[in-house]
């Protein structure tokens, strides 16, 4: 008997064999779903380009202070406000000369969606002195995710 799957008369099969195709359409499949970028969802932020720090501080009222807390509140130098409220301040900010720094602190457990929703609303105001305080949270918050188990 045959494995060709034609006839057993001796004649020659005249379909072609798919098997060989079909085995390099599969590879072939893999390595476009491997060579796809994943997809990120990043809030692009122009921030201002580093300066020397000046030779007198500056005064205490030349900053504002936004933080999200651990419940999602968005708050303004320390007063709940809500996303109307926070884009009318950024917005009376860039009346002052020179402009308030702006500094924003999310809770490391507040929502990314909260934080995301804000980083929108301070790009869309306008503001140029922008800056995250903070940040050393979330180096003691990522090195105790990343520990090794104890023994």
């Amino acid at each position: 008997m045959s494995m060709s799957g034609g006839s057993d008369d001796g004649t020659p099969m005249m379909e072609m064999n798919t098997t060989p195709l079909i085995d390099v359409m599969l590879v072939l499949l893999i390595m476009f779903i491997i060579t796809i970028p994943v997809a990120t969802h990043a809030v692009n932020i122009d921030l201002p380009a580093p300066t020397p720090p000046p030779l007198v501080p500056p005064p205490k009222h030349d900053k504002n202070k936004v933080s999200v807390t651990p419940t999602n509140v968005i708050t303004w130098n320390n007063q709940p406000v809500d996303p109307g409220q926070l884009l009318y301040q950024l917005q009376a900010t860039l009346k002052i000369k020179p402009e308030p720094e702006l500094q924003f602190q999310p809770d490391p457990q507040a929502a990314y969606d909260t934080t995301a929703k804000v980083l929108n609303i301070i790009k869309g105001s306008g503001v140029s002195a922008f800056g995250f305080v903070g940040n050393e949270q979330f180096i003691q918050f990522s090195k105790a995710a990343n520990a090794p188990p104890a023994k």
